[in-house]
């Protein structure tokens, strides 16, 4: 449920590399609770602006913060603890881990037993992991993945390998999770299921998403905002209907689908 409680906010944000400004100016909000996409044509700077989100790439101008808190600056792993997950444009479990495992690396990023006592090997070790591997049993079942516990992560079809990693980013038990064209290369079932799936994980987590997608579809369909960003910078931003009769949006898009 969207609450008035403002979650992310980021106030012209941007980065160069050398001469290049690859995102700029950009002002961004997010409530508690909603739902929100950003498009734009490929190369527009979505991703990059998902990296400054999670740490991966240091803001040049402009701030972001999370909850109140600032983000800048921050380490990657700093960024997880204090509430964002995410999934990327092209897949990355850890292969040759089972799917039990690759959700267990999530959970450690949140364990409560100390490397002292992992080290050591001593009781509290043994239940925190037992405990972690309870949970994360429990979290595949929801994702209905629990009959692969012990496959290798690269063994599963492309679209459980999608539900995997958006089960593992949810296990480090984000505030925002910000989903990277979670649909590609998904046929148009497996896009109908995913829609279904991003819909149920917000209401059930109590999340707050956004999300990068091309299929216009997907996005239409699930999202209550949706922002525009082209060559870096923002171009529009409102509800689905307002994106889909927006003429700089059509014109940005170039002819491609928008509706």
């Amino acid at each position: 449920m969207t609450t008035n409680k403002l979650l992310l906010k980021v106030e012209k944000a941007g980065i160069r590399f050398g001469g290049l400004q690859a995102v700029s100016d950009v002002n961004l909000e997010l409530k508690q609770g909603e739902l929100v996409g950003l498009i734009g044509p490929n190369g527009a700077g979505k991703t990059t602006f998902f990296n400054l989100l999670t740490g991966v790439y240091v803001p040049t101008e402009g701030s972001i913060e999370l909850d109140g808190d600032k983000l800048n600056g921050l380490a990657p792993f700093k960024i997880t603890r204090k509430g964002i997950s995410r999934t990327f444009q092209n897949i990355r479990l850890f292969g040759e881990l089972s799917v039990l495992d690759n959700v267990k690396v999530a959970y450690h990023s949140r364990a409560k037993h100390s490397i002292l006592s992992s080290i050591f090997r001593l009781p509290h070790h043994f239940s925190g992991e037992k405990e972690m591997e309870e949970q994360a049993i429990e979290f595949l079942k929801i994702f209905k993945l629990e009959g692969f516990l012990h496959e290798k992560a690269k063994n599963l079809p492309y679209g459980q390998q999608r539900r995997l990693e958006i089960a593992r980013a949810l296990a480090a038990n984000p505030k925002l999770l910000l989903l990277d064209e979670p649909a590609a290369g998904m046929n148009p079932q497996e896009t109908h299921e995913l829609m279904n799936l991003i819909s149920f994980i917000r209401e059930r987590f109590s999340l707050t998403v956004l999300l990068i997608e091309h299929d216009m579809l997907l996005v239409m369909g699930v999202c209550e905002r949706i922002y525009v960003l082209d060559h870096g910078q923002l171009i529009a931003q409102g509800t689905p209907q307002e994106i889909r009769n927006n003429p700089k949006v059509i014109e940005a898009y170039l002819g491609e689908e928008v509706s």
